[in-house]
C-alpha cells in the first residue's frame, strides 16, 4: 500500500475531488484488473478510451481515479484527480509507486529504426562478460540479470518497466539497457525515467501508419534526447543525417560515432568475410563474427557506450571480439550442400537493403541470392512496394510471401509488394502466400554455394493471422527444409 499524495508527487494536477491522504494498493490502467483500494488511471488509447470504464473501476473497488475528464457521477469515498495528460501522469505515478528505481542504476536508452535490439542485447552481453550485474529491456525479452521474461512490445507499458527496474534494484543491478520505440516515447512510456544516456542508431522509413509523416516520426525519437539531464550522455550516429537533429536541443553531453564522418568515435572496415569482419577502432584492429556495415555501426555504438560508462577500452575491444550475433539478426548456417541460409528481422526498406548490400559485397558473383520476403498486415502500407522493389532488384530470385498478415488479406499485401517491381525484374519474382511453402521453394531452387535470405520475422517464433498466433520459426523452417533435401 502507498499513500496517494506521495505517488502523486510531480504530477500536474488540474483538479482534485476527495482526499489524497489515503492508501492505495495497486495502479492499473486496465479496468479489468482493478480490485479493492486500487488506483485506476483512465488513459485514451488508440482503440479504446479508459474514461468509458471509470464507473466499472469504481464498482470493482477503486479508491482513486486519475483522468482527463471528471465523470458526471462521482461516488463518495472515491478520490477523483483531473490531469491534462493521463499518459504522462501514469508514467510519473508508476515511477513514484516503485520508488523511482531508474535513479538507482545506470539506464541507457537505445532508439532508431534499425539496430535497437542488437545494440541493447550486445551491450547486455558485453557487460555481463565484464562481470557486472545487468538488466535488459528489449523486443525479444526482459532480462533481470540471469532471469528471463517474455515481452510483447518493444517498449513495455510504464508499470511493467518500473516493476522490472524495481526488481533490478532488489537484485543489485548496476546497468540496464533498454530499447526505446517511437510508440513508447509518443505514449509517454519513458517519462518519469532517469536515463544515464541515450543512443541514436539511424532513421529510415517505418511506422508511418502510426506517425503519419516522417518528420513526426523523427521528432518523436528526438524527444528522448530533448529530455535527457545534463549529467547524461547523448550518443548519435553522425553518418545519419538525422544524427545532428537528435542533438539540437539536448542538455546532455553530446557524443558522436561514425564510419564515414569525423566523429568522437570512429571505425573502419578493413576486411569482410562470411564468417566475420576485421574492424579498426581507435587505431586497434579487432576481428568480429558480426558482419556488414550495419553491424560495424552497432559495434561502434557499443564500444562508445562502454567507454562513456567507464569500461577500459582494451577490455571492451576484447569483449566485443567474443560477441555473437543476436537471434534473428543475420543469423546463418551453411548446409551440407554448401547452401548458406540467413535469417534476419529486416522489416523495413532500409534494413532489407542493408542486408542485401552486405550479402552482395561478400559474393564472388557465381552464387545466386534467393530472398524470401513479406510485409506485416495492419502496418505501414507505403513501404510494401519499396520492399518489393529492393528484393527484386538486389536478388537473383525473390519470393514474396506472408509475414504476419494479422487482419489483412495476405494476397492483397503481396500484390502491393508486386506493385514496386520494375518490368525487367518481374521474371525474378515468385509469389507464394504460404510462408512455409515459400521457404521450402527457396531451398529447392538453391544450388551449392547459393545464398537464401529469409527476412521480416527474425527472432519471432509465431505467425499471426486474424488474431490467432501459430508456432512458426524462420530459422527452424529453413534449416529443416534444407536438411530434408538430403533424405
Amino acid at each position: 500500500m502507498k499513500l496517494l499524495k506521495d505517488i502523486l508527487f510531480g504530477v500536474r494536477l488540474s483538479a482534485v475531488s476527495g482526499d489524497t491522504n489515503v492508501m492505495v494498493n495497486q495502479i492499473h490502467f486496465d479496468s479489468r484488473k482493478v480490485e479493492m483500494d486500487d488506483l485506476f488511471v483512465a488513459v485514451r488509447g488508440t482503440i479504446t478510451d479508459g474514461h468509458q470504464y471509470i464507473q466499472k473501476a469504481v464498482e470493482s473497488g477503486a479508491r482513486a481515479i486519475v483522468c482527463e475528464e471528471l465523470p458526471e457521477l462521482m461516488v463518495n469515498g472515491v478520490t477523483y484527480i483531473k490531469v491534462a495528460d493521463s499518459n504522462s501522469a501514469l508514467a510519473i505515478l508508476a515511477s513514484n509507486y516503485f520508488d523511482n528505481p531508474s535513479k538507482n542504476l545506470k539506464l541507457v536508452g537505445i532508439t532508431g529504426t534499425n539496430g535497437k535490439t542488437t545494440v541493447s542485447t550486445l551491450l547486455y552481453n558485453l557487460f555481463k562478460k565484464a562481470g557486472y550485474k545487468v538488466g535488459l529491456i528489449s523486443t525479444i525479452k526482459v532480462m533481470v540479470d540471469d532471469k528471463t521474461y517474455k515481452t510483447s512490445h518493444t517498449t513495455p507499458d510504464v508499470l511493467t518497466i518500473n516493476q522490472h527496474l524495481s526488481e533490478m534494484n532488489d537484485e543489485g543491478i548496476e546497468y540496464c539497457f533498454m530499447e526505446v520505440s517511437s510508440h513508447g516515447i509518443h505514449q509517454k512510456r519513458t517519462e518519469g525515467l532517469h536515463f544515464t544516456g541515450a543512443i541514436f542508431t539511424n532513421l529510415s522509413h517505418d511506422h508511418l501508419d502510426y506517425h503519419k509523416t516522417f518528420a513526426e516520426y523523427r521528432d518523436t525519437k528526438k524527444r528522448l534526447f530533448d529530455n535527457l539531464p545534463k549529467s547524461a550522455f547523448a550518443l548519435t550516429n553522425i553518418d545519419d543525417k538525422n544524427g545532428k537533429i537528435m542533438l539540437q536541443n539536448t542538455k546532455a553531453k553530446k557524443q558522436t560515432y561514425a564510419l564515414k564522418s569525423y566523429a568522437d568515435f570512429r571505425a573502419q572496415i578493413l576486411e569482410r568475410q562470411f564468417n566475420g569482419q576485421l574492424l579498426k577502432i581507435d587505431e586497434n584492429e579487432i576481428w568480429t563474427r558480426l558482419i556488414g556495415d550495419f553491424n560495424a555501426y552497432n559495434l561502434l555504438a557499443i564500444y562508445a557506450t562502454a567507454d562513456l560508462l567507464g569500461l577500459e577500452k582494451m577490455e571492451t575491444l576484447k569483449l566485443i571480439s567474443e560477441l555473437e550475433t543476436v537471434d534473428g539478426r543475420f543469423q546463418y548456417f551453411i548446409s551440407k550442400e554448401r547452401i548458406t541460409a540467413i535469417v534476419d528481422y529486416a522489416h523495413t526498406p532500409d534494413a532489407l537493403k542493408n542486408v542485401l548490400v552486405t550479402i552482395n559485397a561478400l559474393r564472388t558473383g557465381n552464387e545466386n541470392v534467393i530472398t524470401v520476403v513479406g510485409c506485416g498486415g495492419d502496418r505501414d502500407k507505403s513501404k510494401r512496394p519499396v520492399m518489393g522493389h529492393i528484393a527484386s532488384e538486389m536478388s537473383n530470385q525473390a519470393i514474396f510471401t506472408s509475414d504476419n498478415p494479422r487482419t489483412e488479406d495476405p494476397e492483397t499485401i503481396i500484390e502491393e509488394m508486386e506493385a514496386g517491381v520494375e518490368p525487367q525484374n518481374t521474371r525474378k519474382v515468385l509469389s507464394i502466400e504460404n510462408r512455409k511453402q515459400a521457404i521450402k521453394t527457396a531451398c529447392k531452387l538453391a544450388l551449392a554455394n547459393d545464398i537464401i535470405l529469409v527476412t521480416g520475422k527474425g527472432h519471432e517464433t509465431y505467425q499471426e493471422t486474424n488474431g490467432v498466433r501459430v508456432d512458426f520459426d524462420d530459422f527452424k523452417e529453413v534449416k529443416e527444409a534444407l536438411e530434408s533435401l538430403n533424405k
